[in-house]
């Protein structure tokens, strides 16, 4: 897994904006990628595709992009119990552009959207630009983890669910994916549930599909890019569990919003179907990381163990601090004033790296914490 890789190594060989776009002698923990090589399998699939017919796919013409569907359709059985129809699946670029989508065929500007609060911040500036109102749905500290009041929903017209949830590690229970469900049929809203962490959960949390829940008002959207590193390949699904929104999908023009591409769907099957052991591998990787934060942390530095994901949401007590550790850390985090409400006086720490790495960052931080 690259354990003998150095922030040198990974500047000199990595040209994604993670690695290019900070200063020569800082260590990025900052965007969403990893600092690990891709699955053997995916880079298998690609190479035999790119060396093979770049022609028209049988599949053009299918709005689920075929095998992609069916993919995500064995995929959701075997890990999850959901036995998703892949005749609902649509496929799109991501998971952002496919929430535009959505949000754009099923609702006008001044609907609301209620979404759990500190938030993913492109959803925020999503919802800005189309002037779908934030309802925030505040989490709070709770022990060792995180919990919310389910509030009244009134004035919402969707329901954004981001389980796990990103920035907190936060996996839903099932009483409180029921709680919300029950909100979600009083008023009458449709749920747009991004799952695009589910393969990065850790025991003995579990993921539970909210369409599992309430399928018939449920648009779930996904991809393989996080879990298995492959952020720029560009492809992502969604199934369409509500039949009105499929309708109002069906009647856009065909290829007004793209369709996947030859590479993301070859990478994205070949992750899904056969790169498991790569993932279990990582995620391992990625659990003791999260431990190595505990123990190292200064105890001025509030972190809760993440239940998901490769990030670590950290309140240290003061807004701007990203800046102050860029500056004299070398060290890059995301700022949480970015996350909106709940975010202010935290970072978000990336921890998807080598554990050399991993020690080299929390060795600088140390210094400023």
């Amino acid at each position: 897994m690259n354990e003998a890789y150095t922030p040198e190594d990974l500047k000199a060989t990595h040209d994604g904006i993670k690695w290019a776009e900070v200063a020569p002698g800082v260590i990025p923990a900052w965007v969403a990628d990893m600092d690990l090589s891709t699955a053997p399998e995916v880079i298998e699939a690609l190479r035999q595709r790119a060396s093979g017919d770049l022609g028209y796919p049988t599949w053009l013409d299918q709005p689920s992009a075929g095998p992609l569907a069916e993919a995500f359709a064995e995929r959701m059985t075997n890990r999850y119990g959901w036995a998703a129809d892949p005749s609902l699946v649509r496929s799109f670029n991501d998971v952002n552009q496919a929430l535009q989508v959505f949000l754009q065929i099923w609702t006008r500007p001044g609907d609301g959207v209620a979404l759990h609060t500190p938030a993913y911040h492109p959803f925020l500036t999503t919802l800005d630009v189309m002037e779908r109102p934030l309802h925030p749905i505040q989490f709070e500290p709770d022990g060792d983890s995180w919990r919310f009041e389910v509030p009244d929903l009134s004035g919402c017209r969707v329901l954004l669910l981001v389980n796990p949830h990103n920035p907190t590690g936060r996996v839903f229970t099932r009483e409180e994916l029921t709680a919300l469900a029950e909100q979600v049929e009083r008023h009458d809203l449709l749920v747009l549930s991004d799952e695009i962490h589910a393969d990065l959960t850790y025991g003995p949390h579990r993921h539970i599909p909210f369409a599992t829940i309430l399928p018939e008002r449920t648009v779930t959207l996904t991809s393989a890019t996080k879990a298995f590193n492959l952020g720029g390949i560009r492809c992502s699904v969604a199934h369409v569990g509500h039949a009105g929104v499929r309708k109002a999908l069906e009647a856009q023009p065909p290829f007004l919003y793209g369709s996947a591409n030859l590479f993301g769907v070859e990478a994205t099957v070949a992750a899904w179907r056969h790169g498991d052991a790569w993932l279990e591998s990582t995620r391992a990787l990625l659990d003791r990381n999260r431990h190595t934060l505990a123990s190292r942390l200064p105890s001025t530095v509030g972190y809760r163990l993440p239940e998901a994901t490769y990030l670590a949401w950290l309140h240290v007590g003061r807004p701007g601090m990203a800046e102050v550790y860029e500056r004299e850390a070398k060290v890059r985090l995301n700022d949480g004033s970015i996350f909106g409400p709940g975010g202010d006086g935290h970072v978000r720490l990336n921890f998807a790296t080598t554990e050399p790495i991993l020690s080299e960052i929390l060795d600088r931080l140390a210094r400023v914490l």
